[in-house]
């Protein structure tokens, strides 16, 4: 996977110091497993309070278990939800978010997870349903959560949207070419609706590097081995970063809450988000 190139990116908030100590409602798709489900854990221990969806039910039962253990000597331990949610489906996300409202918890950060990848395979030889699951799960899901999210969000005008995307959002490798689409997609959303923010908001694309997750093993088979678990990849992103603007710090995603703050400062960055230092 290469390295993309740096990129220089304007948006709306204000990062300060004074934002560490303030704890955070965040929604996090595709939360059962992989990166999501480290990142809530991460998260819930450091006192933020986690609302997590996907769409496996076992594994949801158990992660509400382990949210409430990792935040057991914080006062959050008992806010946590975790909710059965196919991002694929408009009616699904839109439930999700009309639960929510009525519950009076509107998230501070989406965290767009949810994510999946043909296998190995030349273009052609991807059957068209397969094809679909991936369009479907990586672009039409996190339009979905726009869709419904971010009224109310926009209405505060406060919060801060993280799209997951990847190298290959900016790249491209032979065989996957599905996925490859799907977050070049991803990325190019994610600059339209940056633009379509107040100010108090923004909409960032994450490529959080290569993680040894189940999709990673069905590309790359015993290779994946080479490359960190999820659970240890957070302590990657503990060190500060490169610099303190809104692109460098998001890279850092569990200190995501540490370097943002809402406000209307603009920023510009000529450094590269996408790669650790």
């Amino acid at each position: 996977m290469t390295t993309p190139a740096p990129t220089t990116a304007t948006n709306t908030i204000n990062v300060t110091a004074g934002a560490a100590n303030q704890l955070r409602k965040v929604l996090i798709t595709g939360v059962s497993r992989g990166l999501g489900k480290a990142l809530a854990l991460e998260l819930a221990k450091r006192g933020h309070t986690v609302i997590g969806c996907s769409r496996s039910p076992d594994l949801l039962s158990s992660l509400q278990s382990e949210l409430a253990s990792a935040s057991e000597n914080n006062s959050n331990s008992n806010q946590h939800l975790t909710m059965n949610v196919d991002v694929r489906s408009n009616s699904s996300v839109e439930e999700l978010a009309r639960a929510l409202v009525e519950k009076k918890v509107i998230p501070d950060i989406i965290v767009n997870n949810a994510g999946t990848i043909n296998k190995n395979n030349r273009i052609w030889e991807v059957p068209a349903d397969e094809f679909d699951t991936v369009i479907d799960t990586n672009i039409k899901g996190t339009a979905n959560v726009l869709r419904h999210f971010l009224p109310v969000m926009v209405e505060n005008k406060n919060g801060i949207i993280v799209n997951i995307s990847s190298g290959w959002g900016r790249s491209a490798a032979a065989q996957v070419a599905p996925y490859c689409a799907s977050k070049w997609a991803v990325e190019g959303l994610t600059k339209a609706v940056a633009k379509e923010l107040p100010a108090g908001m923004s909409c960032v694309a994450l490529n959080p590097g290569v993680i040894n997750t189940e999709m990673l093993q069905s590309c790359f088979g015993s290779s994946a081995d080479l490359y960190p678990m999820p659970d240890s990849w957070y302590s990657l992103s503990l060190s500060p970063p490169p610099c303190t603007c809104a692109l460098c710090s998001i890279y850092h995603i569990p200190n995501v809450i540490t370097f943002f703050h809402y406000n209307n400062i603009t920023y510009e960055c000529l450094c590269n988000p996408f790669t650790l230092s």
